[in-house]
């Protein structure tokens, strides 16, 4: 049967939304904050941003962020399109587009949705290299005015699947830890040399704070500031007010972290700036 069957396209992202949703269910989740109000879900998030996680790691923000006023950036690929249904499921909005198919299209859309939601985007994607930030997550900001957050995850020796993104497939029962790092502002009207400049920024900070993920993941340390993480069920917007006070907000203020872009990137490989909690 072809792929573009659009019932079988539905029934399979039906099905990979079923999956992260269980599966992501029996993990042991942290996240550590460098500013907990940039959390999409945060009652006190009214400012739309643009963020970034590696491929690889699409099911941790799926999992954990729908129904959070968010758009998120995928392919016109067929291959993409189980992506976007289980996306949609799962509460996120979804636009279509690249470099290579839509993408002036998309740019347009994702103007319009800028004005009232965040974005969401795997810069690697949809086709790699893996890890390698393309410059148009960078034009993008440029364009829009609005700031980059940056996203690193991780599980605690996951599998990988046979693609070009290596596709981390946590096990059963395992560790996920997620940081969500400082806001990165790109300059508007970027030539070529200085888009290939901050690109070359943003993708060494990205890197960096997805590898203390990793590294925290695999630990298996408890580190001041962590929080264990709880994903959205329900639209949100009604229930900003009430949350103000939510244990886990105060929590996430009080704990928060210095994942700056100065701390990251001026330490070794080797040294992550996180502290074991007493």
């Amino acid at each position: 049967m072809a792929l573009n069957n659009r019932w079988l396209i539905r029934l399979g992202g039906f099905a990979l939304h079923e999956t992260i949703r269980n599966w992501l269910d029996t993990l042991d989740l942290r996240v550590a904050y460098h500013d907990a109000r940039w959390d999409p879900a945060h009652p006190e998030n009214n400012q739309p941003g643009i963020y970034i996680f590696w491929h690889e790691y699409i099911s941790f923000p799926l999992y954990l962020r729908p129904f959070c006023n968010i758009a998120m950036l995928l392919s016109k690929h067929r291959d993409a399109e189980w992506l976007a249904q289980t996306a949609q499921m799962m509460g996120f909005d979804t636009v279509r587009g690249s470099s290579q198919r839509g993408g002036a299209g998309a740019l347009l859309e994702l103007l319009e949705k800028s004005k009232s939601m965040h974005l969401a985007i795997t810069p690697d994607g949809p086709r790699g290299p893996r890890r390698r930030l393309a410059p148009g997550a960078i034009y993008l900001a440029s364009r829009l005015g609005l700031p980059l957050v940056p996203m690193g995850f991780g599980f605690d020796r996951p599998r990988r699947a046979a693609t070009w993104d290596k596709f981390a497939i946590p096990r059963f029962f395992s560790r996920g830890r997620g940081l969500l790092g400082q806001t990165l502002t790109v300059p508007p009207n970027l030539n070529r040399d200085e888009i290939e400049q901050q690109r070359l920024r943003v993708e060494s900070y990205l890197n960096r704070l997805t590898s203390i993920a990793e590294e925290w993941a695999a630990s298996g340390l408890r580190l001041e500031g962590e929080v264990a993480a709880r994903p959205r069920s329900a639209p949100l917007v009604a229930h900003r007010e009430a949350m103000k006070y939510d244990p886990f907000w105060v929590h996430a203020a009080a704990g928060a972290i210095d994942l700056s872009e100065r701390t990251l990137l001026a330490q070794p490989t080797s040294q992550a700036p996180l502290r074991r909690a007493a």
